[in-house]
């Protein structure tokens, strides 16, 4: 990659780092799914009226909505309102590696190799050890909550395989049309009107930053730029660089947020990023004879997509 697209590379894993601080600022702002379902809007209007109309079937479009954007993000969202760490919901979101290649080798009939399985169980005992120190510093059921979400991750990014959109930009921007609905509708249903309006009645500079950030940086520069590397260069290339995203989670959760990291949360990082790694690069036999490094490139594309994607990342 020339020096210029690496450095682009790095910004992006580090806005999406960034945006788990964000997130958790943003919580002290709105509930957590109102807060989605804002990110959501924001992230989609007016974007949507200048992409042309879905170059896949919509039930692509519908199915990565309901999976990344209510399922996956919910809860990722409420597990750090429960008091999951800004920094450590950052690493254990990168579980969803683990998810995806599983429910690969059964939807999809990718084998994984030794390498792809021993990189899971890697990463697998990164999640315990991680679970160890989470439950000596924080709520039992936001990493529970994170958890699940890595697991949701791991459904919307077999659902992208499955769908293979020609325009990642513009698939995302009408995927990020389908939770805002129901988001709101739940927001509502669970967390109270009385609640959102006066989250909405305070609404300051501080929370319309938040929502900016989140919609517009997070997710639309974000997974954009991410989309322009995946046109230039191999996902095997590019897709590494989404390892970043925990790093920059914890040293920034650490430099603003004051989190400590604690020293077994460091082994778990090690752990966790080394077999998500492994999982991600290594090539996978398919029986259709797909290649492995496109899975990696289109999983981190569609996890960070906070996106949002690769999008999202990959990846709030």
């Amino acid at each position: 990659m020339r020096p210029v697209h690496t450095a682009l590379a790095v910004l992006v894993a580090a806005v999406w780092g960034f945006n788990f601080v964000v997130i958790e600022i943003g919580l002290d702002h709105f509930p957590p799914l109102l807060l989605s379902a804002l990110r959501f809007l924001v992230a989609a209007l007016p974007a949507v009226f200048f992409v042309g109309r879905p170059k896949v079937a919509w039930k692509w479009v519908l199915g990565v909505g309901a999976a990344l954007g209510i399922a996956k993000f919910g809860l990722l969202f409420t597990g750090m309102d429960a008091g999951m760490p800004a920094g450590l919901s950052s690493l254990v979101l990168q579980i969803q590696a683990v998810f995806t290649a599983v429910l690969a080798a059964v939807v999809l009939r990718e084998r994984p190799g030794r390498v792809r399985v021993t990189g899971m169980a890697v990463a697998l005992a990164g999640i315990a050890v991680a679970a160890v120190d989470g439950g000596t510093s924080g709520p039992v059921l936001g990493f529970t909550l994170v958890v699940a979400a890595a697991a949701c991750w791991g459904v919307s990014n077999v659902l992208t395989r499955k769908a293979s959109p020609p325009d990642a930009l513009n698939f995302m921007v009408w995927v990020c049309t389908v939770p805002v609905l129901p988001l709101f509708g739940l927001s509502l249903l669970l967390e109270g009107p009385e609640r959102d309006l006066a989250a909405l009645r305070a609404l300051d500079w501080s929370g319309v930053g938040v929502i900016a950030y989140v919609a517009w940086i997070s997710t639309v520069f974000g997974f954009g730029a991410w989309g322009y590397l995946l046109r230039r260069y191999p996902a095997s290339s590019v897709a590494p660089f989404s390892l970043l995203v925990p790093v920059f989670g914890m040293s920034s959760a650490a430099l603003v947020l004051g989190e400590q990291v604690s020293g077994l949360r460091w082994v778990a990082a090690v752990l966790l990023v080394g077999g998500v790694a492994l999982t991600s690069l290594a090539p996978a036999r398919s029986r259709a004879g797909t290649a492995a490094g496109t899975a990696a490139g289109t999983a981190a594309v569609s996890a960070q997509s906070r996106p949002a994607a690769a999008g999202a990342s990959p990846a709030r």
